[in-house]
């Protein structure tokens, strides 16, 4: 039984801060001719084989997680297409996170993903049935607006509307969905975090290996054999692997809110190493977006917060 404790909890959020920042620019900095895919692909596999060794290790423990649970075989086949479906949703996002801060560029993917809270509270409206007050209805609007702007590239004009930043804001949708899938097979199963993660990146490398295939002739074979591909790769698979495990021992300690506001500013970070070692120009109309995006963030926080506050009162 873990005892929370909130110092801890604080800490390996500001951890997935850092890390979440330096992920898009690690993607854009790989060497030329590695394309998203076959990246992608290569860095989940990376991501399984960071992911073995605790995995194993608590195996070995008196408490097995899911695998010492004695569970139905209703709950065994609803586990078994949890998994499934959720690893493809995220071998998925891993490919349009590549491809979308290649193209839409490591700053501007990085606030599209900001756009997580949106799709939450469509899913929260549409399927949970959570009403929203006009204070969440009216930051949501302006945080709408703001990704908008950023997306047309500071224009506001439909026609300059990238397709590369609709692709980009792919990732927290698909993110969205899975993780709403997974909170609730988590209050069902006592799978731990390090099985979530482990499950998560062994089927996600399974789905992209299947989609490369799929793809036809791709560089796959050309990047196992360069040995700065495999560098990337792997510095890549380990960031992001740490990530997850952070976020969820950072989640154990502390409330999803606490640590999803801890992290929200991590674009700005990404920002000022996109400018430091991809000579990328910050533009205005990002800073202004980013700003806007991060303090509606804030208020639906504060928002959700007092609404509980009543609800419980």
């Amino acid at each position: 039984m873990v005892v929370p404790r909130m110092t801890t909890g604080i800490a390996l959020a500001f951890v997935c801060l850092g890390l979440l920042a330096v992920m898009p620019i690690i993607a854009n900095s790989r060497p030329d001719g590695f394309g998203a895919l076959d990246f992608a692909l290569l860095l989940s596999v990376w991501q399984v084989a960071f992911a073995v060794p605790l995995f194993a290790w608590e195996l070995r423990r008196a408490d097995k997680g899911i695998f010492g649970a004695k569970l139905s075989g209703r709950d065994r086949r609803r586990a078994l297409l949890v998994g499934l479906s959720t690893g493809a949703m995220f071998g998925l996002s891993t490919y349009l996170y590549v491809l979308g801060v290649e193209k839409a560029g490591a700053v501007s993917a990085a606030i599209a993903i900001q756009g997580y809270p949106l799709f939450v509270i469509l899913w929260e409206t549409l399927f949970l049935r959570r009403r929203k007050t006009l204070v969440e209805l009216l930051l949501t609007a302006v945080l709408i607006g703001a990704l908008y702007v950023l997306g047309t590239g500071g224009t506001g004009r439909v026609e300059g509307l990238s397709p590369w930043f609709l692709l980009a804001l792919g990732v927290p949708f698909l993110w969205s969905i899975a993780h709403v899938i997974i909170k609730e097979e988590l209050g069902r199963t006592p799978v731990t975090p390090a099985q979530v993660t482990f499950f998560r990146v062994l089927i996600s490398a399974l789905f992209l290996g299947v989609v490369v295939v799929a793809a036809g002739p791709s560089g796959f074979a050309f990047a196992l054999a360069r040995a700065d591909f495999q560098l990337f790769a792997a510095v890549m698979g380990l960031v992001y692997y740490l990530e997850l495990i952070f976020w969820f021992h950072a989640v154990r300690h502390i409330d999803v809110s606490l640590a999803s506001s801890i992290v929200t500013p991590w674009p700005a970070l990404t920002m000022v190493l996109a400018a430091i070692f991809l000579d990328d120009r910050i533009a205005a109309y990002q800073i202004v977006a980013f700003t806007i995006v991060a303090a509606s963030i804030y208020g639906l926080l504060v928002a959700g917060l007092r609404k509980g506050n009543r609800s419980a009162a």
